[in-house]
């Protein structure tokens, strides 16, 4: 039986991709916003500095004619944030950026699981099909109804985890600097993500669900070309 760990990438590979996203969704708007900001103000230096994340999305989309969660995140995020700023909100809702839309996201997660129908069940689905395994066996192993309790568990704990992220992100808005901020937000996010994996490895391990099981219960959207 392949073990958890040979289902995911290596060290290195996975390590310069989490720096090259810190690269481009801390340091450069940091660089950036610290740079517009004395000629151009507040407020039109923090739509400049989304310009790094967005042309990253962008270019990762040509590359590989596919978007991950976090940038289709990001790029919907800075979209209503605009929107927002443009109809009234002020500065502070171009700080927020994509915590709008994990907020929606969080939300969503819990009404999912409220109603009986956990998006993870729904994620998980999906994500099996397009690797071509077998769900409904998948389901049968382990009881219908005890697998979408399951879900329904990581559901909530995925939601509530996005919603009170955004809570602490729309508190620091208010207490911190922008350029601080710029470099404390997306570290926060960062931590949340991370922490949220991990809790939902070591819970589907817990449960028997190794290998590709495990990772076809993390919450990743592909959206495919």
């Amino acid at each position: 039986m392949a073990t958890a760990h040979s289902s995911f990438p290596t060290a290195k590979p996975r390590l310069r991709a989490i720096g090259a996203d810190v690269v481009v969704n801390v340091a450069l708007p940091f660089v950036v916003y610290g740079w517009a900001a004395p000629a151009m103000g507040e407020a039109h230096a923090l739509m400049l500095s989304s310009v790094p994340p967005i042309l990253s999305s962008l270019l990762a989309f040509a590359r590989r004619r596919s978007i991950d969660a976090i940038s289709l995140l990001a790029i919907a995020g800075i979209v209503l944030s605009l929107l927002a700023f443009y109809g009234g909100g002020g500065v502070r809702m171009l700080q927020l950026r994509e915590k709008l839309v994990t907020g929606i996201v969080g939300l969503g997660f819990v009404i999912s699981a409220a109603i009986g129908r956990p998006a993870l069940y729904e994620i998980a689905k999906a994500g099996m099909k397009r690797t071509g395994s077998d769900h409904s066996n998948f389901v049968r192993a382990y009881g219908p109804a005890l697998f979408r309790r399951r879900l329904a568990l990581m559901t909530i704990v995925w939601g509530l985890a996005l919603i009170a992220d955004v809570a602490v992100s729309a508190v620091l808005v208010f207490v911190i600097p922008i350029p601080a901020y710029l470099i404390v937000n997306p570290l926060l996010g960062y931590a949340v993500m991370g922490a949220l994996t991990g809790w939902s490895l070591l819970y589907a391990r817990r449960h028997g669900l190794n290998g590709p099981r495990a990772k076809a219960l993390m919450p990743k959207i592909q959206m495919e070309a």
